[in-house]
């Protein structure tokens, strides 16, 4: 990416501006950072025009504010972050709909069963839905 392109993003403002605080760009999560890295990476690699995500997320920002008030405090703008790249990703075919629906599916199971032990799954204890060690 070039420099330019760098400053472009980071210093948007209007609906697509970054949250910020102090100046700083701000993530509430790590997921948050990441969707972030991930839509500037395909970018840099010219799988994305910053253009037209641009303006996918500032009619997702749209659309979410109609039902859902404003978010002035900058909560939710990762959402539509998100949202932005998964259609953007869609419409050019580099993704389907499908895809992301059964990758989104294999996190939420492994979430769902990650008892923050450090480890693999891979012990003896039941599990609510009788699933053993996956």
């Amino acid at each position: 990416m070039t420099s330019g392109t760098l400053h472009a993003i980071t210093a948007a403002d209007g609906p697509a501006a970054l949250p910020r605080l102090n100046g700083e760009l701000v993530f509430q999560a790590p997921w948050e950072s990441r969707a972030f890295g991930v839509a500037i990476a395909l970018h840099d690699a010219g799988a994305i025009d910053y253009e037209v995500f641009r303006s996918r997320l500032i009619a997702e920002i749209a659309a979410h504010a109609l039902g859902h008030g404003t978010g002035e405090d900058g909560s939710g703008y990762y959402e539509r972050w998100l949202d932005a790249l998964q259609h953007v990703l869609v419409e050019r075919e580099i993704v389907s709909q499908a895809e992301i629906g059964e990758r989104a599916a294999e996190i939420a199971h492994a979430w769902a069963h990650d008892h923050g032990h450090g480890h693999d799954h891979h012990h003896d204890h039941d599990h609510p839905d009788g699933e053993e060690g996956e």
